[in-house]
């Protein structure tokens, strides 16, 4: 039980953090973006990661949910709680937006495979 759970939470919130520091990325008004993303190209990497990592999360969370060993409830708590939580208190705060879609992003698809692997 302990492997799974520790594969749900690692691949669910970096996935996750990927997921919401896209979609905070790509809220911003033109003004205040990033050099990186005012060029088409970076524009288009941060979707791709971020797209990629909110995918990766629906493969964690029916990880979590398909684990008999795991009760329903912890991956239901951890998506709407936990995750959010960590991500806007700890890792936005030490890598902010930008470098988070470039860690945890690439995180999340190198656990693509720990998933396919663990399922």
């Amino acid at each position: 039980m302990s492997d799974e759970l520790v594969i749900f939470l690692a691949t669910g919130l970096v996935s996750m953090s990927a997921a919401l520091s896209a979609g905070a990325l790509n809220k911003l008004p033109e003004a205040d973006k990033p050099e990186y993303l005012k060029n088409q190209n970076g524009l288009v990497t941060v979707m791709v990661l971020g797209n990629l990592a909110a995918l990766t999360l629906i493969g964690a969370l029916a990880f979590g949910f398909s684990r008999p060993d795991l009760a329903w409830w912890i991956p239901l708590s951890c998506v709407f709680f936990s995750f959010p939580v960590v991500h806007f208190v700890v890792i936005q705060r030490l890598l902010g937006d930008l470098r988070n879609v470039f860690v945890s992003g690439s995180l999340a698809v190198l656990s693509i495979p720990l998933l396919w692997w663990s399922w």
